[in-house]
């Protein structure tokens, strides 16, 4: 997907930031970025605890399914060892849908409201999968958009997927709200950890043939996280064509495969890069 330069517009929530107007009813209303079309920028309620520069997205399912849970009413000992959450957004493996990777160790069923939930965003889960490895069960969904048929483009509803996804997760797994970033936003306990964004972020670009480059970047997660990286990146003429973000915990780890006027990164735009 070649990705030109966005644009954003403020989002109401209550904050100090010049950008950010507090609002009677809160929405959380994802910025509007041009990639070629019109998109409708989503709107929803928000819930739960908002730091100053918190963005949230939280779509729901209408109702609770016994079945979102690994065990029944998801009770665990209070001795299980908590694994950590992990939510895969992959847009290289099919070249037909996005690809959505969900691990929370053993203790995740059948994700039914979770299903429901992003079919509330206007897309259709096509096949869902489950296989279990050392790290325990991985349920993979490939997602396409119900209007098209295609897979998800756009990076405000990439990230709005994540989001309903952890939502999701916070609210039938509680006890993830400590292992998750988004925990701070709107789980019911925040993360005891906390990660300094300028230690924990590192950028790395090695070639990825003639035409384009593999960047990696690490850092701390936050709601809102995958729009500004796409931002950063275009702001400086460099194109997306595809890419994966995932979730691991506290950490947000993104490979995007990019290129500068149809060609790799140059040394000198890759140093510009490591300093943004």
């Amino acid at each position: 997907m070649a990705l030109p330069v966005a644009s954003f517009g403020c989002v109401g929530v209550n904050s100090s930031h010049s950008c950010l107007k507090p609002l009677e009813n809160p929405l959380f209303c994802i910025g509007r970025v041009s990639f070629g079309w019109d998109f409708h920028p989503l709107c929803v309620p928000l819930k739960g605890r908002l730091s100053s520069s918190v963005l949230t997205i939280i779509p729901r399912a209408s109702s609770a399914t016994a079945l979102e849970d690994g065990k029944p009413n998801g009770n665990y000992n209070d001795t299980d060892a908590i694994p950590t959450p992990k939510v895969i957004i992959d847009q290289d493996s099919d070249p037909n849908a996005t690809v959505v990777e969900i691990t929370f160790g053993d203790r995740l069923g059948a994700l039914l409201d979770t299903m429901n939930a992003l079919k509330n965003l206007g897309l259709n889960v096509v096949k869902a999968n489950v296989f279990l490895d050392s790290s325990g069960k991985h349920n993979t969904f490939a997602i396409t958009k119900s209007d098209t048929g295609r897979k998800v483009e756009d990076p405000e509803l990439l990230e709005a997927i994540r989001l309903t996804i952890i939502n999701n997760m916070l609210q039938y797994h509680p006890e993830s709200s400590e292992q998750l970033a988004m925990g701070a936003a709107f789980g019911i306990t925040p993360p005891k950890q906390q990660i300094d964004v300028d230690i924990a972020t590192h950028i790395v670009v090695n070639d990825d043939g003639p035409d384009r480059s593999l960047l990696y970047v690490e850092t701390a997660d936050r709601p809102g996280l995958l729009v500004d990286l796409v931002k950063i990146i275009t702001d400086i003429n460099i194109s997306v064509e595809s890419g994966e973000f995932d979730t691991e915990g506290l950490l947000a780890k993104a490979k995007f495969h990019v290129s500068y006027r149809g060609k790799a990164i140059i040394k000198p735009l890759q140093q510009t890069k490591g300093s943004c």
